[in-house]
């Protein structure tokens, strides 16, 4: 009986050995080169508040206000007003008590097929395009290809991506420019708390260590990081946010981790069991195209 368990174990093994070294050459073989910051014409400008065409700057430019907020939206066309008007509210009134501070929003359509780009321009009219502005994609990119759009056209010292859906607080944005200590972040629904301590532990094990949310939307980042981390970033869907952890600590970017208010807001667009099978393939391929040499990363000096 021991032979034969035996037996069973070395060819268990070995058949996991096979499948790993199939996956890692499947990985290799279909990893795609960075994608180029590629603009569609009409991705080169906004319109500012009378509808006229402005060009969009460039994040390689000097920064002229010091915060700059980056929203993602896909057919966000009911959820953004929600999260504009708290945002909006909130740094107005910042910039009332402290006259020196200055900020934009920057709203980037990621081919919605809704009303998401006229209900975000209302607010450009509202508040001027030099506090607000939209970008509308010619086609949708991903999540991280939109949040890398806006972050490249940014005129902020500090960039700061939020989700549309308004689930943080946005006053907390005080508690990331502070850096206060990392604590726990508020809980999600069972179900989604369950998915996401697996998907954490999948992030731990192939990618990332030491971060316990990845997946939070909202990240503040200086100038400087921003335009490191996302100039180096491939994946441009949900698994964004953990190449671009992994490419800040590559690059020995300090990173901390703190707690925001965070409500969980109807209308996700993750579907939790494909969503996140589909997010531990992507992490596996991760690993292994930076493990097999498929993508890598150039060391440059420390950054802030």
């Amino acid at each position: 009986m021991a032979p034969l368990l035996l037996q069973l174990a070395v060819l268990g093994a070995a058949l996991a050995a096979a499948a790993l070294v199939l996956i890692s050459i499947v990985a290799f073989t279909t990893a795609t080169k960075m994608p180029a910051l590629h603009r569609h014409e009409e991705e080169k400008f906004f319109l500012n508040a009378k509808g006229q065409k402005e060009t969009l700057p460039s994040i390689w430019d000097s920064p002229t206000k010091q915060l700059s907020v980056v929203v993602p939206s896909y057919n966000e066309e009911k959820r953004l007003p929600v999260m504009m008007d708290e945002a909006l509210s909130y740094l107005e009134k910042r910039q009332k008590r402290d006259p020196a501070f200055t900020y934009e929003v920057i709203v980037v359509d990621d081919g919605s097929k809704d009303q998401t780009s006229k209900v975000a321009f209302k607010y450009c009219q509202k508040y001027g395009s030099d506090k607000v502005r939209v970008i509308t994609l010619v086609k949708n990119r991903g999540k991280g290809g939109a949040i890398r759009m806006g972050i490249f056209s940014s005129r902020g010292e500090k960039i700061l991506m939020a989700d549309a859906d308004g689930a943080t607080k946005f006053p907390d944005v005080e508690k990331l420019e502070k850096g206060l200590n990392d604590l726990q972040p508020w809980p999600r629904s069972y179900f989604r708390t369950l998915l996401m301590y697996g998907f954490h532990f999948l992030v731990w094990f192939l990618c990332v260590k030491g971060i316990r949310d990845t997946q939070c939307g909202f990240k503040l980042f200086t100038r400087e990081a921003a335009s490191r981390t996302f100039s180096s970033l491939h994946v441009e869907r949900w698994a964004f946010d953990v190449e671009l952890l992994y490419i800040a600590q590559f690059f020995k970017i300090p990173i901390a981790e703190i707690a925001v208010n965070w409500t969980e807001i109807e209308g996700s667009k993750l579907v939790p069991f494909w969503s996140w099978l589909q997010m531990g393939k992507d992490l596996l391929f991760i690993r292994l195209r930076y493990l097999t040499g498929a993508w890598r990363l150039e060391q440059t000096r420390k950054m802030n």
